[in-house]
């Protein structure tokens, strides 16, 4: 829908909205789109009477909700990390003004000479955030939910994208892939997550880097989970060598600050591997949902790289091979030769 269709309701309710905080004046005739999302919120910028900028966000009831960003934004905000200041809030209609935390994202400023420092940033934010966790206080990334992740992929992927049911055989070693992830994320120590702490969803700053963005979605799950997001971007791929790397200095960050990582690396990267491919199963499933039922087709280009981490892990442990053997069935490969450990 464009910005400008007379027809769009929401845009003259929260031009009205925003004319209606004097405390906040801000100039509601120069809204302008911020960035896309693949959900249905969609972000804003607005200039102020002293000269800067806001930012807007749009979450049409009953389809978002925006109280989980409240609430996580104040959690979050309290660790030490850079996240958004809600400035005013209307939780019925769905509008948010938002600090603005600039225009660059990692993505954009990714590069060879700037990767290592961004990360390392990142990666120190993290554990800050990982060191304020407290049970009890976000929804738990349990093992229901963290099947039903899973579900995407037969669901989405294989039954929708490439038109193909799985046979009983397929389904019963797809289920035990399943149960091995499902084994070793659930006995993971347990952390607040963010759950999409990738390239996309931080900014550049050039004090408290980074800006973390998209965060409503926070649970309380897996150790690994928000380093994978991190290291194994759907979006953007670094040498197996530098990740690595990567990982060891969140290892040894994590441990210096007492957060309860697997004392053995050579374990703890495995459980990042575990959790890792549980996030790139669902989001073969997420990326197939949003092309066939939203109809945005700019992530299927992003659908190699998930599953060229997909079967990189998939091929190096003996209890995931039976995925590789689907895998190769439904893309009509012949078997290639792995290694496991």
């Amino acid at each position: 829908m464009s910005l400008h269709t007379p027809l769009d309701l929401r845009l003259t309710n929260l031009k009205d909205w925003l004319a209606s905080l004097p405390a906040l004046p801000v100039n509601p005739d120069s809204l302008r789109p911020a960035s896309a999302d693949a959900s249905f919120r969609r972000y804003f910028r607005v200039d102020t009477s002293d000269g800067g900028t806001a930012i807007v966000m749009d979450a049409p009831p009953p389809l978002e909700d925006v109280r989980p960003f409240i609430a996580v934004a104040k959690l979050f905000g309290d660790t030490g990390v850079t996240v958004p200041e809600v400035l005013a809030q209307d939780t019925e209609q769905g509008f948010l003004l938002l600090s603005d935390l600039g225009s660059t994202t990692y993505l954009q400023q990714l590069a060879p000479d700037s990767a290592h420092a961004l990360y390392l940033d990142a990666i120190d934010a993290l554990v800050l955030l990982q060191v304020h966790s407290q049970p009890g206080i976000l929804p738990e990334y349990n093992r229901e939910l963290l099947h039903r992740e899973l579900m995407l992929f037969p669901d989405w992927y294989v039954n929708k994208h490439l038109g193909v049911t799985l046979d009983a055989a397929q389904e019963a070693e797809l289920n035990g892939v399943f149960e091995a992830l499902l084994a070793n994320n659930l006995a993971q120590p347990q952390v607040y997550v963010h759950r999409d702490y990738h390239a996309r969803n931080l900014m550049v700053l050039p004090k408290g880097n980074p800006g973390i963005l998209d965060f409503q979605d926070a649970v309380y799950g897996p150790i690994t989970y928000d380093l994978v997001s991190l290291l194994r971007d759907a979006y953007v791929e670094w040498d197996e060598e530098i990740v690595l790397d990567w990982a060891i200095r969140y290892w040894e960050r994590a441990r210096r600050a007492g957060l309860p990582v697997n004392p053995d690396i050579d374990a703890f990267y495995r459980d990042f591997e575990f959790m890792g491919l549980q996030r790139h199963l669902k989001i073969l499933g997420i990326f197939a949902r949003l092309y066939h039922r939203d109809g945005k087709d700019a992530y299927l280009k992003d659908l190699p790289l998930v599953m060229q981490y997909t079967r990189k892990v998939a091929g190096r442990y003996k209890v995931l091979s039976p995925l590789i053997r689907l895998l190769d069935a439904l893309e009509d490969k012949a078997p290639s030769v792995g290694y496991t450990f």
